[in-house]
């Protein structure tokens, strides 16, 4: 969507904004502001769509809730599907305050936690249960120097890296950093679309 007029007045910059499904807006939103979370836009209903809010994490970082108009296409995507988020990372403006939020609030679950020596730590993260590496869907690390604000990187699953940063390329995107190999196998990069607003892809390399 574009941003509108009275946003970008504001300062707001094109991003990537992630939505969380919620059984109740209004009472979910009403209880995550009680545990240090803001209400940045009301709950109100978008005809054929479902009815949303916009939250921030005591850190700042932006979300959105909703509660979609019929059950489809509100199910989770099976893990890794080409396509979809793969991965969700936080830069926390608040490590600890934000990772108490999300795993008290919305149940997620821990595994381990990276030492990035002055960048802090890069915690592991499941929104499905389980605390082994292979239930991880996310990490939560403190926010860099160099980003301008608290935000979540969505991680796009790809087949292909290496074609995929050609595609970006091709497209007028900028690739910031990559390709890197990560634990698992699989290969990163963080990149920008024409706009600026940030993504992130993440595939094998050479796959099919």
């Amino acid at each position: 969507m574009a941003i509108p007029a009275e946003a970008k007045d504001c300062g707001m910059t094109p991003w990537w904004g992630g939505y969380m499904g919620s059984a109740d807006v209004d009472t979910d939103a009403e209880r995550l502001s009680a545990a240090g979370g803001r209400v940045m836009r009301p709950a109100e209903d978008i005809a054929g769509v479902g009815r949303f809010a916009v939250m921030a994490d005591p850190g700042g970082a932006v979300f959105m809730l909703l509660k979609g108009s019929s059950d489809e296409g509100m199910e989770a995507a099976p893990a890794m599907a080409p396509g979809h988020v793969g991965w969700h990372e936080l830069y926390a403006g608040d490590f600890d305050a934000d990772l108490t939020f999300y795993t008290g609030q919305f149940g997620w679950t821990t595994g381990d936690a990276m030492d990035m020596g002055e960048m802090g730590s890069y915690q592991l993260v499941s929104q499905t249960g389980g605390s082994d590496f292979q239930d991880m869907t996310g990490g939560i690390m403190p926010c860099p120097k160099e980003m301008p604000r608290p935000v979540w990187l969505f991680y796009f699953v790809v087949g292909d890296i290496d074609a995929a940063v050609e595609k970006v390329k091709a497209g007028g995107g900028t690739v910031l950093n990559g390709p890197m190999e990560v634990p698992g196998g699989g290969w990163i990069i963080q990149a920008t679309d024409p706009q600026g607003a940030m993504f992130a892809l993440v595939g094998m390399k050479g796959a099919a």
